[in-house]
């Protein structure tokens, strides 16, 4: 009974983290953070440093990414509004993981890269 408890318990963990890693594996959403974690910035100077990033899409990622609670927008109210987006103490915390993941890419993207064109050789072959 214990067993099946502890399996349940991994099983639902694993369920957990499938479905948060899901949400920030965004094709924009890494890369959001990671600009944002240099500094607070301001829609379109966000949408320039990131690049070839649609408005609708930007504006979709910083949202999902504020409902996440990893970003905060700060809406001044001058002529015309400014908005700024910054990272939140839990969207600094998110850089931590995505830095060591990013590190675990760039030292095996050769490997990666590797296996997928021998599976590749062996599946036509």
């Amino acid at each position: 009974m214990l067993d099946t408890s502890r399996h349940q318990a991994e099983t639902d963990r694993c369920v957990l983290i499938s479905h948060m890693l899901s949400q920030f594996a965004g094709k924009w959403t890494v890369l959001v953070v990671r600009v944002l974690g240099r500094g607070p910035l301001r829609f379109n100077a966000l949408r320039r440093e990131v690049g070839e990033i649609s408005q609708k899409v930007l504006t979709s990622t910083l949202k999902d990414l504020e409902e996440s609670g990893l970003v905060s927008r700060t809406v001044t109210p001058t002529k015309p509004p400014q908005v700024e987006y910054a990272l939140t103490d839990l969207g600094r915390d998110f850089l931590i993981p995505v830095r060591s993941l990013a590190e675990w890419v760039v030292t095996n993207a050769a490997r990666i890269d590797a296996a997928r064109t021998a599976f590749a050789e062996q599946k036509d072959g």
